[in-house]
């Protein structure tokens, strides 16, 4: 789908609430499916990529039910589900595949899994090496580096594991076959990485200790199902906030979006940079949540990196946009990790932001941007990847001609209403 944008300099108004988290709504299907008894998961992302972990276990044989936006899920737990008859078609999300194998590693069958072309370019080895070291038998192209990936359940042991770099989806797909295996798994972070699956593993009954980025399960224990609300998802608030800065005379409320602290690092930019905004807080059966009211604002440039980086990856591509409009230099370093991602998309938000005028370059870990600039209209590409699209989206709110994005169909993925909750804010969508 070819999308064509044009705005009349519109300011943001109104209330909206944005969809559920997307990290929690992946892990609320896998925990109900592990736990026994009839789990409801309250607020999930109906969005493509979650949809995709769904269909996955289906096909395991466990019974899960839509009622709009209720999800039930009825298991007998782990050790009742089914060798599947058909691949598991994890479609283009990253966390369903690689969570899948620490899942996977532990049964007693055989499995495959593939997703779309985008999976198949992404890198799995620094999930599978550590489950080999558990006793995992993962094998694939160039030895279990790309999908698809084969997994031939067996016995697992428990390992000592420091992670090389801080990966919230290494750490949970091995929290998840710790679950399986044979003694105590201990994991080392070198920096705290987004905790859903420690939060998670706690409200289905595990027991697991955390102290001083070190993490502790016992393998073993058996998940008892529960009832999981999950709150609206920071990164696709992100957009909002972004735009509500960036666009004068903006007033903007996101009622229910979820403050974990290990996600809450595009609050702290926007903070630093000089945005105006409020929270109001509650608390979501252990995920902290808040009303965010933003207001448009005068910003500055800033030096973003360090351990910070891991609590705002997924926001980077909206923090760089945000960058051309604010006084200053802003530099990010230390994101490598955004090369492995849907797309490279270091070089692809350049690549983007400068058909626009931005003064934007990358670095090998990162990009410097100058601002305030001046954006243009232009044929923006999203990559397939959702959050190239909305960047383009947003930033089309202050472009001074028509913006017109190849393939927005693709931000469905995390955003299924985007269009629509901008509409509603802008009433000028054209």
């Amino acid at each position: 789908m070819v999308l064509s944008l044009a705005f009349k300099k519109p300011a943001l108004k109104g209330t909206i609430q944005v969809p559920g988290d997307k990290s929690i709504s992946h892990r609320a299907i896998m925990f109900g499916s592990m736990a026994t008894g009839t789990t409801t998961v309250e607020g999930f992302l109906m969005g493509d990529d979650c949809l995709s972990t769904i269909s996955c276990f289906k096909k395991l044989g466990v019974k899960i039910n839509i009622t709009e936006d209720l999800v039930t899920i009825q298991s007998r737990g782990e050790d009742a589900w089914k060798e599947p008859s058909e691949v598991l078609d994890t479609g283009n999300s990253g966390t369903t595949t690689r969570l899948m194998l620490g899942l996977l590693a532990g049964t007693s069958f055989h499995s495959i899994l593939v997703g779309d072309e985008s999976i198949a370019k992404r890198p799995m080895r620094r999930i599978i090496d550590p489950l080999r070291e558990m006793g995992a038998d993962i094998r694939g192209r160039e030895d279990g580096q790309y999908t698809p990936l084969a997994v031939q359940g067996t016995q697992l042991k428990a390992i000592d594991y420091t992670l090389p770099v801080a990966s919230a989806q290494v750490k949970s797909a091995i929290l998840l076959a710790a679950l399986k295996a044979n003694g105590k798994t201990i994991i080392h972070e070198p920096i705290a990485s987004r905790d859903h699956t420690e939060i998670m593993l706690e409200h289905f009954g595990a027991t697991i200790t955390r102290e001083d980025h070190q993490i502790k399960l016992e393998g073993g224990q058996k998940l008892t199902a529960a009832h999981v609300k999950v709150p609206g998802d920071i990164s696709s608030a992100a957009f909002m906030i972004g735009a509500a800065l960036i666009t004068e005379g903006s007033t903007v409320t996101l009622e229910n979006v979820g403050i974990n602290p290990t996600r809450t690092g595009i609050l702290d930019v926007i903070e630093q940079m000089g945005a105006n905004f409020e929270l109001e807080e509650h608390d979501t059966l252990g995920e902290r949540s808040a009303d965010v009211t933003i207001h448009s604002s005068k910003l500055k440039g800033i030096e973003i990196g360090g351990e910070l980086i891991p609590r705002l990856i997924d926001e980077i591509p909206l923090i760089a946009l945000i960058a051309t409009q604010a006084e200053g230099t802003t530099v990010i370093r230390d994101a490598e990790e955004l090369r492995v991602k849907e797309t490279d998309r270091i070089s692809a938000v350049v690549k983007e932001l400068t058909k626009m005028g931005a003064d934007i370059e990358a670095t090998e870990d990162g990009m410097i941007i100058h601002g305030p600039t001046a954006l243009t209209g232009a044929e923006m590409t999203s990559y397939g990847d959702h959050r190239l699209g909305m960047m383009a989206a947003i930033a089309a709110l202050i472009a001074s001609s028509e913006v017109v994005i190849d393939d927005a169909e693709c931000i469905s993925v995390s955003y299924p209403n985007f269009f629509e909750q901008l509409n509603l804010l802008t009433t000028r969508l054209s």
